[in-house]
This record gives structure tokens, sequence and C-alpha cells, in this order.
């Protein structure tokens, strides 16, 4: 549990009025959180290589479904030298699944340049935010949770406590706006068991009460995947993977889209654009075509 902590009351200067005192908001989350604690296996470690993983993969996609995928995942890549060896393609096929693959992309790109940077994994925040794919949640996410650095670590989890706990009675509350509440109430000397709380107290009121994320500015409905523009480059992604480097033409990868389409009882996509999909991909790097050929 914390002992000091330089912020002991909110500031006076900030956009509302908190329902409580730091110090009853802290007390209150320390013990949500022992209550509420799940023993996951990326909590088991303080790798940084694992940990970044972890919170890659936990992006727009449920627990459930990261673990064992992370696992598999270090088995077949368990460092980040390993994976910035390894080719693409395998990179992209151990991700298969996942959804969003410019994470794997992402995720291998930052680790080459990890790699390349010699100096061992990243803790400063500046560091972290280089990296490919790297936004303010997973650098301080990677700060807390590897380091026990403090932090704003705003994911959707924490959100929605400060919005359930402080904010009951405000709509459109944005991130900006959150922030020096989040960076206030980081405990300096236990922010990974901080954060660790805020997770699980947030996962708890998520599946308890009407989801107080609602009333964040920069909450989305999640658009429709299927049939949808997104699952046709993962699909284009899968076709080239499963020629395991030997490449295909462009007739053959509409061919094997359209069979896709027809199995949802979907209309036929054309040649053209399966080309422009796959033009997509290559300039994103996914992809390259050689001599009429695409390759991953």
């Amino acid at each position: 549990m914390p002992v000091e902590h330089p912020c002991v009351d909110w500031p006076n200067d900030l956009s509302f009025e908190p329902q409580c005192t730091l110090e009853d908001f802290r007390g209150f989350v320390w013990g949500k959180g022992i209550e509420l604690y799940r023993d996951l296996p990326w909590r088991r470690t303080r790798d940084p290589y694992a940990i970044w993983l972890s919170e890659v993969m936990l992006q727009q996609t449920q627990v459930t479904r990261v673990d064992g995928r992370w696992q598999r995942w270090l088995e077949r890549f368990p460092t980040v030298e390993a994976l910035a060896t390894a080719p693409q393609g395998d990179v992209l096929e151990e991700w298969q699944g996942m959804g969003y693959n410019r994470r794997a992309l992402s995720l291998h790109r930052a680790a080459r340049a990890i790699v390349e940077g010699g100096t061992g994994f990243p803790h400063d925040e500046a560091a972290l935010l280089a990296l490919p794919g790297v936004g303010p949640a997973t650098a301080a996410g990677v700060r807390a949770f590897a380091f026990d650095l403090p932090g704003v670590y705003l994911e959707t989890n924490v959100r929605t406590v400060f919005l359930h706990e402080l904010f009951p009675n405000y709509d459109g509350v944005a991130d900006k706006q959150l922030i020096p509440y989040v960076r206030c109430a980081c405990p300096q000397d236990s922010p990974r068991s901080w954060y660790y709380a805020l997770l699980d107290y947030g996962a708890w009121l998520k599946r308890t009460v009407p989801n107080p994320s609602r009333r964040s500015r920069s909450h989305a409905k999640q658009k429709r995947f299927e049939g949808s523009h997104r699952q046709k480059r993962g699909e284009v992604i899968r076709i080239l993977l499963a020629a395991h480097g030997n490449g295909v033409t462009e007739q053959l990868v509409t061919e094997r889209l359209c069979a896709f389409e027809r199995t949802a009882n979907r209309e036929d996509v054309t040649q053209e654009d399966v080309r422009a999909l796959l033009v997509e991909l290559a300039q994103e790097g996914f992809c390259i075509n050689r001599d009429g050929m695409w390759y991953t």
C-alpha cells in the first residue's frame, strides 16, 4: 500500500469538482483492487517486452482472447531480439485472429528499432513514444507495469472508474480534462499496483452498471466488422500468408476473396477492388509486388 504522495488533494484549478476527496478516492480504489484482483499471466512478469506485448494485444480486445495468444506469441518470439529478426510473414501469421493487423506490423517495426538502438528496452516516456505504434497509454502501461514508474495511464477501464466515481453527472468529458486527475491520483511509490486496481475495478463496473465510458467525449460505437473494408483487408493478408512466401497473382487473390465473400452471401469483389486493396496494403508495408506476384 502507498505510504506518501506528493499530491495530497485534488488541485484547485481543475475542470470539475470531484465527488470525493483524493484520499477517499485512493482508499476506495485500493480496496476494490484487493477485492476484484485478477491474476492475469502478464501480471506475473516484469519483462518490459512481455508487458508491452500484452498492452498491444489488449487494445480493443477482450482479456479472454489475449490469454493464450500472449503465451503462444512468447513461445514463438520469446525476446524482443527474436521478434526483431523474424520474417514479417511469420509475425503476421502469428497475429492472425487478433484483429487490426497494423498492430503486428508496428510491433515488428518497434522491435527492430529497439534492437538497432542497442541500449535495451526503453523506459523513458519520450523514447517509448518514439517507437512505431506506441501511444501515451501504451507507454504509460509499460512504464507502470514493467518499471513501476508513475504516469498517466488512461485506457478504457481506467477512464470508466474516473467517470463513474468522480463525475457521475457529466457528459462529453474529454480525456484532456481527465488527465490532470489521473496524474494527481497515481501514487508515486506504487503505480503498478494502483493501475491494476483501477483496471480491475473498471472491468467490474463495465459488467455491472451502464458503461460510464459512454459519457466520455472519445467514446465511439465500434463499426460493423462483417463485410467491412477492414475485414476484406484482413482476408487479403490471410490469402497472401497462405502462399507461404511463394507469392500469388492478383487474379488468384480476387478468386479467393470472392469465394470468401460468397460464404457470407455477399457479392463478389472486382479485380479492380482487389488491386486497390493490394496497393493500399503495399503502401502500408504489408506486402510487395515483384514481377506481377504479391508477397508478404
